[in-house]
């Protein structure tokens, strides 16, 4: 089986090793992986940000980027989700792209929905020691509708101690561009946010997306505190 793997513009500049650890994942399922190094941003910022035009270049040239039809792993439902929902909003002016969107709501499927319910592979033979608590991101949870498949992961890594955390489906305050035009709000909801992963005794909180860690573990570093982030991924490639 080949898939296309699709990296999204925040895994690429700040977390690399997340997305070679996705490699990985997949790779030891005997999926042939193929990366297009010219594959870009999805579009996301810009929609949310108003600026629809640009979004719609964007949209045009990652349909561009990802030609065939066969599935496109996506580690970040907020992207994934943006793909399969505004995508023929975005290019509703564009008939010759909408069959194109169709390919895409088809074929766009964030990873760990993929290793559960299409794969149908829940254990990566991963050990991970520590008491973690998972961070449900407003895009996976109500754009995608993200619940049960990354806890089922979770729950079959070796060594590993799921704790929930008070109000797990409340935004963290990243927001996309929300986190730097309402500074102060953003920052008691991630503030909210830290608080409730720690009072469960937590070593990580974990999450499917690389946005909402960023912004976590920003608070984290800006106030020294005990507690760190972790990509999904991550831990499932540990042994890998």
């Amino acid at each position: 089986m080949t898939v296309d793997l699709f990296i999204p513009c925040f895994i690429d500049q700040m977390f690399p090793n997340t997305g070679w650890s996705v490699v990985k994942i997949l790779e030891s399922q005997n999926i042939e992986v193929n990366y297009n190094p010219k594959q870009t941003c999805c579009g996301q910022p810009m929609f949310n940000s108003g600026f629809w035009k640009n979004s719609k270049k964007t949209a045009i040239k990652f349909i561009k980027d990802f030609p065939e039809d066969r599935p496109i792993i996506v580690p970040s439902a907020s992207c994934a989700g943006y793909i399969k929902n505004h995508y023929t909003e975005v290019l509703k002016d564009e008939p010759d792209y909408l069959e194109d969107c169709e390919r895409l709501k088809r074929n766009v499927i964030e990873l760990s929905d993929y290793l559960v319910n299409h794969l149908k592979v829940t254990d990566f033979k991963a050990n991970f020691p520590h008491k973690v608590t998972y961070h449900d991101a407003c895009s996976a949870l109500r754009e995608y509708g993200l619940t049960d498949e990354p806890r089922t992961l979770i729950n079959n890594v070796e060594g590993i101690e799921l704790s929930e955390m008070e109000d797990t489906h409340t935004c963290c305050g990243f927001g996309g561009t929300f986190m730097v035009k309402m500074v102060p709000i953003s920052t008691a909801m991630v503030e909210q946010k830290v608080q409730h992963a720690m009072a469960t005794g937590a070593e990580y909180i974990v999450s499917t997306e690389a946005s909402c860690l960023l912004n976590i573990q920003s608070y984290i570093n800006e106030q020294k505190l005990n507690i760190k982030t972790i990509h999904l991924a991550d831990i499932l490639a540990q042994n890998l």
